[in-house]
This record gives C-alpha cells, sequence and structure tokens, in this order.
C-alpha cells in the first residue's frame, strides 16, 4: 500500500477539524505533515473522483469533505487512492515448473487449476477488505480525540491561521 492512502487518511480527519464551512488548500494540508503538495495533491484529487471530499478553486477555495465521516470507511480511502486491483498479483510463476516430471504427490498441475497461493491471498485479501470496509473515519476520529484530545485543537488552529493570513 502507497504511503497516499496514509496521506489521504490523515487530510481527511484534518478537513474534518478545520471544519465544514472552511476549504483548506492542498498546499496548506501538505504543510501541515511537511509533505510535498503536488504529490498530496493527486491523493485528493482521487478522494474528489471518489466522492469523499470536494474542491473548490479560487480566493476561497480548496478542500472539503463531501462526507461524514461516519459515512467514509477506511477501504474508501485505499480504494480511492489505490484503486479497485488486487494487492496480491499473482504472475503465475508455478507455471514454470517442469512439466511431464513425476512429483511425490502427483502430477503438476495444469494451468487452468487455480493456483493455491493465489487463492489463499486473495481469501486473505478479502478478510482485510471487510475489516476496512467495517471501520469509518468517525471510529479513528474519536479514537484519536480520545487518546490524544489535543489534536483537533491544534489541528483547527493551524487551519484557522491560514485562513486569517490570507
Amino acid at each position: 500500500m502507497s504511503e497516499g492512502v496514509e496521506w489521504a487518511l490523515h487530510s481527511i480527519l484534518n478537513l474534518a477539524w478545520a471544519g465544514p464551512e472552511h476549504a483548506v488548500s492542498a498546499a496548506r494540508l501538505a504543510a501541515y505533515y511537511d509533505l510535498p503538495p503536488a504529490y498530496l495533491n493527486k491523493q485528493l484529487q482521487a478522494l474528489v473522483r471518489a466522492g469523499l471530499v470536494s474542491s473548490g478553486s479560487g480566493p476561497r477555495g480548496g478542500f472539503r469533505l463531501a462526507r461524514r465521516l461516519e459515512d467514509i470507511t477506511l477501504m474508501d480511502v485505499v480504494a480511492a487512492v489505490e484503486g479497485p486491483e488486487e494487492a496480491f498479483r499473482c504472475a503465475g510463476i508455478r507455471l514454470r515448473a517442469p512439466r511431464g516430471r513425476p512429483h511425490e504427490d502427483g502430477p503438476v498441475p495444469e494451468p487452468a487449476e487455480d493456483c493455491q497461493i493465489h487463492q489463499a491471498m486473495r481469501e486473505a485479501e478479502l478478510v482485510w477488505r471487510r475489516e476496512l470496509a467495517g471501520r469509518t473515519l468517525a471510529d479513528v476520529r474519536d479514537r484519536v480525540e480520545r487518546v490524544s484530545p489535543g489534536v483537533p485543537r491544534r489541528a483547527r488552529r493551524w487551519f484557522a491561521a491560514a485562513r486569517t493570513t490570507s
């Protein structure tokens, strides 16, 4: 998984703490964690395409949440940034195994038979995806606010300072 997923998750939480009435620029979101703005902007645009955040241009433009945190799952963000492809990509190396040689437990399976490693990885990924789909950004926000109650206040001040200086 790319670091863009982490950046996107943190950005969504920061947009929530900045408040729905305030748009935040990609540059300001990037500056909060000292990230490259152009690369973060790519992640933010992926979130826009997925309908998780909205963007506006102009002097009061920037990014805002398009949905409530209760309606955004961790899987939504992963899918927006990483795309729908499977995490494990079977390269089919088993098809390069020697054919026609006797094996202790039978012949080498035909290419049409499913690869057991691919099946096992796919089953594990489905469990992982279900777990991510069952957790919302509201769950994460609540945990952050419980464990580190000063984080939302610092984020709000940081983003409010940008509004007063622009």
